[in-house]
């Protein structure tokens, strides 16, 4: 029998299961918070405990102050999870969280706690440089690039003509986009998990031979599985994603 997870300043519970079999906790894209996956979490099976990791500088968290570090943001989230009792744990990531993922999955194997699985979508394998300075620009250049990665990009136009919702979530956004500008793989033992990528065929920041270099970090098996749409391809095909998520987690 599963037990659940508790909630904590890092994490925040999606869906409670004490008899889960899986648990399953979720890292949020940039400028993203743990409501992201709130859909989600409604398609998983049942089994499986859905949990997502709240990062600094947003909703709940809005006055903690935000993580420039990916190294740093992983450290604080392994430390967060780790030893918290119950069934074993994979991680699923997309965009900046599977960056984020991934190197807590290194932190949690390093622990003796290696994850079930790690499922990362939508963004380059970690010996990618990202060579971006978004995080040093103006706020109209970030909005621009939220803009048009968004399926909707109605929603994130607010943020022109709101000024005061501009200076509650840029912060974040800002934060978030550093993280990943300057992130840098360091050497290190590879993971022995599986790893499945996921990657939409339109997604203009990672393309499908990008998403085959995840392969790199595991001497476990890996996979890959294409769908069709944007970046937030997920937002429009929940279900669908879930499922394949549910395969690793049970």
């Amino acid at each position: 029998m599963g037990v659940n997870t508790a909630a904590t300043e890092w994490v925040r519970i999606l869906r409670s299961d004490t008899a889960a079999r899986g648990r399953l906790t979720c890292f949020p894209p940039g400028g993203g918070s743990a409501a992201f996956y709130r859909e989600l979490a409604r398609h998983i099976s049942t089994g499986v405990e859905v949990t997502a990791v709240q990062y600094p500088g947003r909703q709940d968290r809005l006055d903690d102050p935000v993580i420039t570090d990916l190294h740093l943001l992983a450290d604080r989230i392994a430390a967060a999870i780790a030893g918290q009792p119950g069934p074993g744990r994979a991680l699923f990531g997309h965009s900046m969280g599977a960056t984020v993922a991934y190197e807590t999955a290194l932190r949690l194997a390093a622990a003796g706690q290696p994850p079930r699985a790690l499922i990362v979508s939508g963004h380059p394998a970690p010996e990618f440089d990202e060579t971006g300075q978004l995080h040093r620009g103006s706020d109209a250049a970030l909005i621009d690039d939220l803009e048009r990665l968004a399926n909707d990009p109605a929603p994130v136009r607010l943020l022109r003509d709101e000024p005061g919702l501009a200076d509650l979530v840029l912060p974040a956004v800002r934060a978030d986009y550093q993280a990943i500008e300057t992130y840098r793989q360091r050497p290190g033992p590879r993971l022995s998990c599986p790893v499945v990528a996921l990657v939409s065929t339109e997604d203009p920041t990672t393309t499908v031979a990008q998403a085959e270099q995840w392969r790199a970090v595991t001497d476990g098996p890996f996979s890959l599985r294409t769908f069709g749409g944007g970046h937030f391809y997920l937002e429009e095909q929940h279900a669908t994603v879930a499922q394949e998520i549910t395969r690793h987690v049970n």
